[in-house]
């Protein structure tokens, strides 16, 4: 019996010929053999691995991580294939591993989530660019020139132009671009105006206030826009002080149940 993979070589240099090995791992029942043969069919085709690993540097990712999920997708392809079908084992093994890759850009690089259609379009516009700077100099290729050439919608490229500055997230700590002072992100972001808040009770309340009677209207205004005291008020129109107290309190607690429940 053998006991190790053929290490005869396809004509490309990291493809093994792994034929017979793969076929003597479909005979084997489960066990120390078994596991054996399988170990070292993935190692004779870790080179491979790692090449198509090497496809996706410089892309965030550490090499030395692109080059463990490489070798998971290869351990799945091992497992998975199966020498009757005829096919050869690169065939099946470079789509399993190039997708494991992509999975784990997609479900782990990514800062925020991203549907997987944009990711897809990013992927399409970005290969579309690469291949369209080849033979347009001097520029970078239009978003008419991308949909034509992927055959994609210029609304869909621009979706996907715009996932391609969208990888990563910028802290907001980060300083802008010719900033000399040190101005981050976080010092150009608003807040909320507290005065809208005023804005809106105001305009809520508005209606409300006509409906009052005159004088109910005439103690509102002296107390909260003229700021009379209630002793004040109450000399003024000739009542006491605890009338108009109960005057302000009925009015307010009226005003304020109508305009929440006209919010309502």
């Amino acid at each position: 019996m053998r006991t190790q993979a053929s290490t005869r070589r396809h004509p490309h240099n990291d493809a093994p010929d792994t034929a017979e090995s793969f076929r003597e791992l479909a005979a084997l029942p489960p066990g120390s053999r078994r596991d054996a043969l399988r170990g070292e069919i993935v190692e004779a085709w870790l080179p491979m691995a790692e090449r198509l690993a090497g496809r996706f540097r410089n892309r965030g990712e550490s090499a030395e991580d692109l080059r463990q999920v490489a070798a998971l997708g290869l351990v799945k392809a091992v497992n998975r294939f199966d020498p009757e079908l005829g096919n050869a084992f690169e065939s099946y093994a470079v789509p399993t591993i190039t997708g494991e890759i992509k999975r784990h850009f997609r479900d782990h690089m990514w800062s925020l989530h991203v549907p997987r259609r944009v990711q897809d379009l990013r992927n399409r516009v970005r290969f579309a660019s690469q291949d369209l700077s080849q033979t347009i100099t001097g520029r970078r290729p239009t978003v008419a020139e991308i949909a034509e050439h992927t055959q994609l919608s210029e609304e869909d490229v621009r979706a996907g132009l715009e996932a391609l500055e969208s990888f990563t997230a910028l802290s907001l700590d980060a300083e802008l671009p010719g900033s000399e002072d040190g101005y981050s992100l976080s010092d150009a972001l608003g807040s909320a105006d507290p005065a809208l808040d005023t804005v809106i009770d105001r305009e809520a309340v508005k209606p409300r206030l006509r409906a009052l009677s005159e004088r109910e209207r005439a103690i509102l205004y002296m107390r909260f826009f003229d700021d009379m005291t209630q002793s004040s008020i109450a000399e003024e129109l000739g009542i006491s002080q605890m009338h108009v107290s109960r005057l302000i309190s009925r009015c307010c607690d009226r005003l304020r149940n109508q305009v929440m429940r006209d919010a309502d």
